[in-house]
């Protein structure tokens, strides 16, 4: 039994919760795999460490002196090696790092650094192997992530380790230039490590004991949603819910491996399973409710289209809607004789309108109303 774990940067903000961390992993020894993601914030005032790294090196690449703001991220890592005793320096490291800074590394090397020192730390405090994702986690010249490369090179590497940290969030070209998944990306590290050592199950801690039915900002005290679906996952995560970042379902899916989200600061939670189906009889009838803001609806009714003539507006002119280069274009609900389109809410909005009266104007004679 292998078990992946994969811990937020709130789970990993200071050696407090370092140390928690430490313990869950040593409380079950199928937790086999660590995916560690860069120090978040302390309290509501702190900055978090990905922040500081990518302000850090705007300094360096408008040529300015970046030191002070440099000496502040390596204070925070020492903040943690010396609250868990470590004898540990990362002064190679950060000698490196302002090395790369001057020579214009890029910012994806810089956002990434918050993972990997995190990582040395984890695996120095574990004693476990440190795998340098870099080395693992491939993506093409075109920034494009190469996933057959990855999961060869991830489990050739992985299988000879009984224990290891593998840095979430960033990966390498095999030139050796680094790349970042998109922000939040250590969850599509942890499914990618899940899926390469064939885990029975990715756990992802973070900061909430897995999925509410509602946003607890704008509902009191929501349920927690025990088991969901990948399918109720997705629904929910594209209209807002962000407990885990919706590109690490596809990997762990396609293997048949469960994501268990759990909460650092109470691990006797048991959290939300997300599996491919279930037998499990709900409690609602509704799993969850998520929305997004910033969106509306504009309703055109017309005669009948043929069919040819719905899936090419939908597929050509509609995907192509932008107004000044900024696309407006959200999705579209289509029958034979009338179109729900949502779009983004902007100043752009009512030009946006214009556009779409147009599209479908040239293919019959419409009426046109807002609900």
């Amino acid at each position: 039994m292998i078990k992946v774990v994969k811990f937020g940067g709130s789970s990993l903000a200071s050696a407090t919760q370092f140390a928690k961390v430490g313990n869950i992993i040593k409380a079950d020894p199928e937790r086999k795999f660590v995916v560690p993601s860069a120090p978040g914030k302390r309290n509501s005032k702190d900055t978090k460490v990905t922040d500081m790294l990518y302000a850090c090196y705007d300094l360096a690449e408008a040529e300015k002196d970046f030191s002070k703001e440099l000496k502040k991220i390596k204070e925070r890592y020492e903040a943690i090696i010396n609250g868990l005793h470590l004898t540990l320096s990362l002064d190679d490291e950060f000698e490196t790092i302002e090395e790369n800074f001057k020579k214009k590394a890029g910012s994806q090397y810089a956002a990434s650094r918050g993972e990997y020192l995190n990582g040395i730390i984890m695996a120095n405090y574990l004693g476990y192997d440190f795998v340098d994702s870099a080395e693992v986690i491939i993506f093409n010249e075109d920034g494009s992530f190469d996933a057959d490369t990855t999961d060869k090179l991830l489990g050739e590497r992985l299988s000879k380790l009984e224990n290891a940290v593998v840095p979430g969030f960033y990966g390498a070209t095999l030139g050796g230039v680094v790349k970042t998944f998109s922000r939040g990306g250590s969850d599509i590290t942890g499914s990618l490590v899940s899926k390469a050592v064939h885990a029975t199950a990715y756990e992802n801690w973070t900061d909430v004991s897995g999925f509410l039915i509602a946003d607890p900002r704008i509902i009191d005290n929501p349920k927690p949603i025990k088991v969901i679906t990948y399918r109720e996952l997705r629904e929910l995560s594209y209209m807002g819910a962000s407990v885990l970042h919706e590109d690490s379902v596809f990997p762990v899916r396609k293997a048949g491996i469960p994501i268990n989200i759990r909460n650092t600061n109470a691990p006797d939670d048991e959290g939300t399973w997300i599996v491919e189906s279930t037998c499990h009889h709900p409690a609602y009838t509704i799993t969850g409710i998520a929305g997004k803001k910033g969106f509306v609806y504009r309703y055109i009714s017309h005669r009948p289209f043929r069919s040819g003539d719905i899936y090419w507006i939908m597929e050509h002119q509609l995907q192509e809607l932008e107004v000044d280069g900024r696309p407006c274009f959200e999705k579209v609900s289509l029958m034979t004789d009338e179109a729900t389109i949502h779009v983004t809410c902007s100043e752009y909005f009512f030009r946006c309108c214009k556009e779409l009266e147009t599209i479908f104007y040239h293919y019959s004679e419409n009426h046109v109303e807002e609900l």
